[in-house]
């Protein structure tokens, strides 16, 4: 990932797709392809010990995890991605959230990530989470699978953004869904420092769709981020 730092402040990683019957070590589900070496990728990576800053007390609070999954229709059964999941803290909700006839695909760039996220979903007694090596614009998920793919504070640290875009319309089923949630510019807020390249504003991110052939279906505004929601 670049993953998130303390509160809540981002760097980057992560994906979804099928029911599973167990938690999978190595990526691997009937139906999926299995996973494969990630590329090389551009940009800061989270340290994966200070893991324990991704878990900010407040951070559900400020993050409005239900607001953004209703906003991306994923309820019950659903087959959702999580980009650049981290220590899974998304990751946790959203398998909650489709229970066991769903799936969640926990993608990563670093390994370390994804050994965390298996040992948490084990203690958490998971049984519908599978993790995915990927890298910088190539998330490494199943074509036409997923309902759903969530990209929470990875964006800005993306290479190539439009060709990270249409991998990840690659992997969506007909009306599959990507939310990409950004903190907002300007100063505030637990996400990073907003110096130039750390913060993209919500219109940059729209032309990065429109060139990579996605529209944008919903916006939504949350204490310090933005959600869009985008479709093809």
């Amino acid at each position: 990932m670049i993953g998130r730092h303390a509160g809540g402040k981002a760097c980057l990683s992560a994906c979804a797709a099928i029911v599973v019957l167990a938690v999978v070590p190595a990526g691997v589900v009937a139906g999926l392809p299995a996973q494969v070496p990630a590329g090389e990728r551009h940009g800061r990576l989270f340290p994966p010990q200070d893991l324990g800053l991704l878990e900010g007390p407040d951070r559900a609070t400020w993050q409005k995890p239900d607001d953004i999954m209703d906003a991306l229709g994923i309820a019950d059964g659903a087959s959702v991605a999580d980009i650049g999941a981290g220590a899974g803290w998304f990751t946790i909700r959203l398998a909650r959230r489709v229970g066991p006839n769903g799936v969640v695909i926990a993608q990563d760039v670093q390994r370390q990530m994804l050994e965390a996220i298996r040992r948490r979903v084990a203690r958490e007694g998971l049984r519908n989470v599978q993790t995915r090596l990927g890298s910088d614009s190539t998330p490494n998920l199943p074509l036409r699978s997923l309902d759903a793919v969530l990209v929470v504070d990875v964006y800005p640290e993306v290479e190539n953004r439009v060709a990270f875009l249409r991998n990840l319309a690659a992997a969506l089923k007909q009306n599959g869904r990507i939310g990409i949630v950004n903190y907002k510019p300007g100063d505030g807020g637990p996400g990073p420092a907003p110096v130039e390249g750390v913060r993209v504003d919500s219109a940059a991110v729209e032309r990065d769709a429109q060139a990579a052939g996605l529209r944008v279906a919903a916006r939504q505004t949350l204490p310090y981020q933005y959600l869009l929601v985008l479709g093809r």
